[in-house]
């Protein structure tokens, strides 16, 4: 039973590369990538470009730099210094190996701050895709005053029944598409699987033990400017969960996009990209 035409195209958007070694590499005078000490773990990331703006784009679920924000990182500099980064256990961030405890979220937003702080930068623009859009409302809400700016979309504040049923129709990895699985198993190996089952293991514990509540406490705390962005035709994000991050935060913008899917900002990069540059120059 091949994979689902619907998720193959999100899957697309995950990993292709291996790990590289952990030594800082310089590709030019405005580009740099190599690992910093956070939080007791070696965090991966990537920097290019050199504008006085900041934008710091948190990867989803087993994402990465380039796979995550390719088209970002390529077409953003221009305008912007763009950091992209691997969270803790995906990527070029193994060791340690991912695990998914109920904070995994918090834990994952608190390593960002570090890096960033690591990295030197005190005040930047959030873009946050999918996991990265959940863990980004909660850096958002927990160190208000870092983000100058959020941008998220295919992500949700909380995770509901509906939600559990959709990645278990996709969570045995042998029904996938080969095309879409092997990109995985090039970073992950054969450990895709559990990887991939631990997410939403993670999940189910979250719904069970915390009723489903991701960060819906944390949104009143967001003060700055947020662009929530939503494909209509995302088949993971049903379009409540961008109804109720919009409703719930202060200052926001619900913009949808008709034809956008999950990986809306891969395969609608140019329009997406024009989006964030008005938002973020203002």
């Amino acid at each position: 039973m091949a994979f689902p035409t619907a998720f193959s195209k999100i899957l697309s958007s995950f990993a292709r590369s291996a790990l590289v070694p952990r030594t800082l590499t310089r590709f030019n005078m405005h580009s740099e990538s190599g690992k910093r000490l956070v939080n007791g773990v070696k965090l991966y990331y990537e920097k290019v470009g050199q504008g006085s703006k900041v934008l710091f784009c948190l990867p989803g679920a087993m994402g990465s730099t380039r796979t995550d924000f390719g088209p970002q990182l390529d077409q953003l500099k221009d305008n912007f210094t763009v950091i992209s980064f691997d969270p803790r256990g995906y990527g070029k961030s193994i060791p340690p190996k991912r695990d998914f405890p109920l904070d995994f979220y918090h834990r994952d937003a608190d390593d960002a701050v570090g890096l960033m702080e690591q990295l030197g930068y005190s005040k930047y623009s959030v873009l946050g895709w999918s996991d990265g859009g959940i863990f980004g409302l909660i850096l958002a809400g927990k160190y208000p005053n870092v983000v100058d700016r959020l941008v998220v979309w295919g992500c949700n504040a909380s995770v509901t029944q509906k939600d559990l049923d959709l990645y278990e129709a996709i969570r045995d990895v042998s029904k996938w598409n080969p095309k879409m699985r092997k990109p995985l198993e090039d970073i992950y190996g054969d450990e895709v699987q559990e990887l991939w089952g631990g997410w939403i293991d993670g999940l189910v514990s979250i719904f069970k033990e915390c009723d489903g509540n991701l960060c819906q406490e944390l949104l009143p705390n967001i003060t700055c400017p947020t662009l929530i962005i939503h494909g209509e035709k995302d088949p993971l994000v049903p379009t409540f969960h961008p109804q109720y991050i919009h409703k719930n935060l202060k200052d926001s913008i619900l913009h949808l996009m008709p034809e956008g899917r999950h990986n809306l900002h891969l395969r609608y990069a140019e329009e997406f990209n024009k989006y964030v540059t008005d938002f973020c120059k203002e």
